[in-house]
């Protein structure tokens, strides 16, 4: 195998490890808040959780800037062995405050795993497949989700919930030293940084973060911001509070828990079709329609169904707000140059964490208010449509450019 093949599925392995950490707190929040481990409430719960999402703002906006002045095989590869090492000390904290603050450092490197690897995968993908290899790398996301969802049935119910975070940390034993091995650098990167020497200057981080506003580009930096914190808030509300939503409005635990893992292979399924559907019609039009579609999808949810009528509900609701979250990351990828496509994609991240922030304080804020169901799921509604909004401002003929020393 050359050194090429290995960048697709190693990245996808490490954003599979990514994804395990998108639903592992939804995962184990019923049974914590159930068994009043640590006294936690809704309300502490949901700072737990944030504090987390906050170590995941800090590191997209500081790896996903650093990769494109150190490389994105180093920065990859720091991100999965941190975060990795980090969940793995979550199953032996003995407070509250611990485990929050071990969120806090794992989010570090996971806030940087994502935006590097996309980059890397791109960078790696033929011009008219980066649509399909965007959305392709983003079901190891929602795979990894879907696994600990079926995990936390397992596994909880006889190893109890601290089992969960060594098995989510135990593949990195494996990952790391093969990405140390195998992992190529990006190709761009390195003809970028060759070509930097020849001016014998390289590109320092404000440059490259200057030039996500220059040659036009800032209204779509803005509208792109926008449009990832409307993602990120419905991709974290609902996986971190879609359980203890659908037991408030009379589902079982069980079944509850069942929700959460139809919604993430929904992601999944629309994942595949999103990237081909992007390459085709574009990924303007594509992203819109899947915004749109998220907004009907989720208030239909707030109607309560019966039997299958809720899976199916809940499985269309994951096919397309997942996938418009990593639309709008494509989008990004072709917006901006090979120069600062890392830094255009991590701080789109970055700031959309902010989103991802706020999801779970607004879920657990309707929680303790008691209206969770149906008002959470018009209010996941309307973020979808401003997400659609925000997209139509990104401007259409923005000029790519690149750091200062890139121009010289």
């Amino acid at each position: 195998m050359s050194a090429g093949r290995w960048v697709l599925p190693l990245s996808w392995s490490a954003v599979l490890l990514d994804g395990f950490d998108l639903v592992v707190l939804g995962t184990v929040l019923p049974v914590l808040l159930q068994d009043g481990v640590w006294g936690l409430t809704p309300g502490s719960a949901s700072v737990v959780s944030t504090v987390g999402l906050v170590g995941m703002m800090v590191g997209a906006l500081a790896i996903g800037t650093v990769t494109d002045v150190i490389g994105r095989r180093k920065a990859l590869i720091l991100a999965v062995a941190s975060f990795s090492l980090c969940t793995l000390l979550c199953a032996f904290a003995p407070s509250a405050f611990v485990f929050g603050l071990l969120r806090f450092l794992a989010g570090l490197g996971l806030g940087g795993c994502l935006p590097t690897a996309i980059a890397l995968v791109d960078e790696f993908a033929p011009a008219d497949r980066r649509g399909r290899a965007t959305t392709w790398i983003m079901t190891g996301y929602h795979v990894g989700a879907v696994a600990t969802a079926l995990l936390g049935i397992v596994v909880i119910p006889g190893w109890g919930w601290r089992a969960l975070f060594v098995i989510g940390a135990a593949p990195a034993l494996v990952l790391v030293p093969l990405m140390v091995r195998r992992l190529p650098e990006s190709r761009v990167f390195v003809a970028v940084r060759a070509a930097d020497s020849r001016v014998d200057r390289g590109a320092s981080v404000k440059d490259v973060v200057g030039s996500l506003f220059r040659g036009g580009l800032a209204r779509s930096t803005v509208a792109f911001w926008v449009a990832s914190f409307m993602g990120l808030l419905l991709v974290y509300g609902l996986n971190t509070w879609l359980p203890q939503i659908m037991r408030a409005a009379g589902y079982p635990l069980g079944t509850a828990l069942g929700l959460l893992l139809t919604l993430n292979v929904g992601a999944v399924v629309g994942l595949v079709v999103a990237g081909s559907v992007a390459d085709r019609i574009g990924v303007r039009p594509a992203v819109l329609v899947w915004f749109g579609a998220s907004a009907v999808a989720l208030a239909l949810l707030s109607v309560k169904l019966p039997g299958v009528g809720v899976y199916a509900v809940v499985l269309v609701a994951g096919c397309f707000v997942f996938s418009a979250q990593v639309l709008v990351y494509a989008y990004v990828g072709r917006t901006y140059s090979d120069a600062n496509r890392a830094t255009g994609l991590g701080w789109t991240a970055g700031v959309g964490r902010i989103g991802a922030i706020c999801g779970p304080l607004v879920g657990g804020a309707m929680l303790t208010a008691g209206v969770a169901h149906p008002w959470g799921f018009y209010v996941f509604a309307l973020v979808a449509a401003l997400g659609a909004i925000a997209v139509t401002a990104v401007g259409v003929t923005a000029r790519r450019v690149v750091p200062h020393a890139e121009q010289r």
